[in-house]
């Protein structure tokens, strides 16, 4: 449409944000992220040359890993967004000691650099996705999005009935570039020599194409949202904003608009408010997989944020919602009876049928994870009150996980309804450490099941 988006306003001065064409088409998109991947290769191959000249024996990592590199690597999947950014995203959740510095700071520069699409660009997925017209029924539409994300952005506009609603808008292209750009990434991750050897990533990407393209499916979100509207409809807790369904499409997804702080600024709150949250939390996850069969499984913190006024939570971004089957809720619930009974032979065989360690890997190893699942436990029972503030017992199942890798354990493949699971707990124990909380955890599940 040629008539401009009321209230258009210019991003203020200092942000980091800026309005960047993504790219929509398949084979676009493809070029651009083979083509950094290749950049990155030859770069590999150049500065190994010159230390095998040296002498040097080179370090894939090493090579990878480069200052010229992680800027070239961080950039190019900042402008691309999609399942690229996606991906470097899912790991991002407790970046500290985990991953090597450098990429620390790659997945730390994805959450920050939010760049938006342009407003022609905006103005074209509009077009195509709502009505000839529809700009005469908004009284505002703020084009600078009040936040920007891996697969879409988000914009605050008021309807001319008077609603304020918030508009999720998909970025052109996304939904079908999902193999290649999860290929690329595949083979980025692989030319890294970070993988133990013998890990099989394969599954791993193909399971993040069947999510991703779950993820691209507005009216699927929207169908949660309303779902989880309706299993929380008597919890004084939470809020939920309410779909707008005459202006959702399986690429734009409207909601009325609710406001509240970041979930992690509640730090400033009493002691006692964070406990609250983060009890409230923990509760609701419980309450999704024992009680509810479907969870929202991204933790991202940006999926949470606080309303100081009422006290509720406020619970956003239903894409990744899965379904739980009644096994693996079962398996929990095993695995939750053996672990507070400290019975580590029943701990043992739950956690053989879950998948964590299979028949073949070492006995050793085996008694490792065990006894790594058993320092959990022995924390949660050992006091009343867990304090997530306390970091030693993360620091502790650091060094085992160290060790256990040191000796050659490979993981095998797990099925993605565990991994998402495991990425859910350990989301929320990420962010009850950032509200420093305290919290009764153990009686929490003793009293569940």
């Amino acid at each position: 449409m040629d008539k401009e988006l009321p209230n258009f306003r210019q991003p203020p001065r200092g942000t980091k944000a800026r309005a960047v064409a993504i790219p929509a088409g398949r084979a676009s998109r493809f070029t651009q992220l083979g083509t950094m991947t290749a950049s990155v290769a030859g770069s590999m191959a150049v500065n190994g040359i010159a230390q095998l000249g040296k002498g040097q024996r080179p370090s894939l990592r090493n090579l990878l890993l480069t200052p010229r590199n992680v800027n070239k690597i961080t950039d190019q999947l900042a402008k691309m967004r999609g399942a690229a950014m996606k991906i470097g995203q899912l790991v991002s959740m407790d970046t500290g000691e985990v991953l090597p510095p450098e990429l620390a700071e790659i997945m730390a520069r994805l959450r920050a650099d939010a760049h938006f699409m342009p407003p022609a660009q905006l103005k074209q997925v509009l077009n195509e996705q709502w009505p000839a017209g529809w700009l005469g029924n908004f009284a505002k539409f703020d084009v600078r999005p009040i936040a920007a994300a891996s697969i879409g952005q988000v914009h605050h506009a008021r309807l001319k009935d008077g609603r304020e609603v918030a508009i999720k808008v998909q970025y052109p292209g996304i939904a079908q570039s999902i193999e290649s750009d999860v290929a690329n990434v595949g083979a980025l991750i692989k030319m890294s020599g970070l993988l133990p050897k013998g890990f099989e990533l394969e599954p791993y990407l193909d399971e993040a194409c069947e999510q991703l393209h779950q993820e691209t499916d507005y009216a699927r979100e929207g169908a949660y949202l309303e779902r989880f509207n309706h299993l929380l409809a008597q919890d004084t807790r939470f809020h939920l904003p309410q779909l707008i369904p005459e202006w959702t499409t399986p690429r734009i997804l409207t909601m009325d608009y609710v406001s509240g702080i970041p979930i992690e600024d509640a730090i400033t709150l009493p002691q006692a408010a964070r406990d609250q949250i983060a009890h409230d939390l923990i509760d609701l996850m419980l309450r999704e997989l024992f009680g509810f069969g479907v969870m929202q499984t991204d933790p991202n913190f940006a999926n949470y944020r606080y309303d100081p006024e009422t006290g509720k939570i406020i619970l956003l971004d239903f894409g990744a919602t899965r379904e739980i089957a009644a096994a693996i809720r079962s398996q929990y619930q095993q695995l939750m009876v053996a672990g507070l009974a400290r019975d580590a032979a029943k701990l043992h065989d739950i956690a053989l049928d879950i998948g964590f360690f299979n028949e073949d890997t070492a006995p050793a190893h085996q008694s490792q994870i065990i006894y790594m699942m058993g320092l959990v436990f022995d924390a949660l029972l050992q006091n009343e009150v867990f304090d997530f503030s306390d970091t030693a017992l993360s620091q502790r199942m650091q060094a085992e996980g160290m060790k256990l890798a040191e000796d050659g354990f490979v993981p095998p493949p797990l099925p993605i309804d565990i991994l998402f699971l495991q990425r859910k707990f350990g989301g929320m124990f990420l962010l009850a450490n950032r509200l420093k909380a305290r919290v009764r955890v153990a009686d929490m599940l003793h009293e569940l099941i």
